[in-house]
């Protein structure tokens, strides 16, 4: 698969947007980050699919809500640092009792570079947890489109939010040394 920049997709991208599109999600939230760049970009092709570029993640939450209020499905495309922007509206899809599926990159983790990130990327999951989020951690390629098809099961048919965290070993993570 290739964007419109005739850039390959990673391997991971591809497989998760197929997944995305068999799970008839109609709108894609994100705010703009490297892990998810190959992504969003293929979502941004697709002339079927809403896309909302975010200023912050809670933006996100709320498009979902809204989308689902409407009849449609959404995903929210965000960094781990950007999920403590959402554990207030996360309030709101616990009291709605409405779907909410969030594919979370992971920074913090494997190989991180900025000692800025660790905080959050260690505390993500806890986080999402502690708000009434599912969540899953990915850390295999080959685990991820069977992992977010499940979520997306699980958020769409039960109501609930799913959170799927791909860590830095799926995403990869920059060597600042290397030149």
């Amino acid at each position: 698969m290739v964007t419109k920049n005739k850039k390959p997709v990673s391997k991971w991208s591809a497989q998760v947007f197929k997944t995305l599109k068999d799970a008839d999600i109609a709108q894609v939230s994100y705010v703009p980050d490297a892990g998810h760049a190959d992504l969003i970009s293929t979502c941004l092709a697709d002339d079927h699919l809403k896309t909302t570029r975010l200023t912050t993640e809670e933006e996100g939450v709320a498009l979902a809500l809204g989308a689902w209020l409407g009849g449609e499905r959404s995903v929210l495309l965000m960094q781990s640092s950007g999920v403590g922007n959402c554990i207030n509206m996360l309030s709101v899809i616990q009291e709605t009792r409405s779907p909410l599926l969030m594919l979370v990159t992971m920074r913090g983790e494997w190989g991180e570079f900025n000692p800025w990130q660790i905080p959050m990327g260690q505390g993500t999951a806890k986080a999402l947890e502690d708000a009434g989020v599912i969540v899953y951690h990915v850390d295999e390629a080959g685990d991820l489109t069977e992992t977010v098809y499940a979520a997306s099961q699980i958020a769409f048919n039960a109501y609930r939010p799913a959170a799927v965290l791909i860590g830095q070993r799926v995403v990869g993570f920059k060597d600042w040394r290397k030149k």
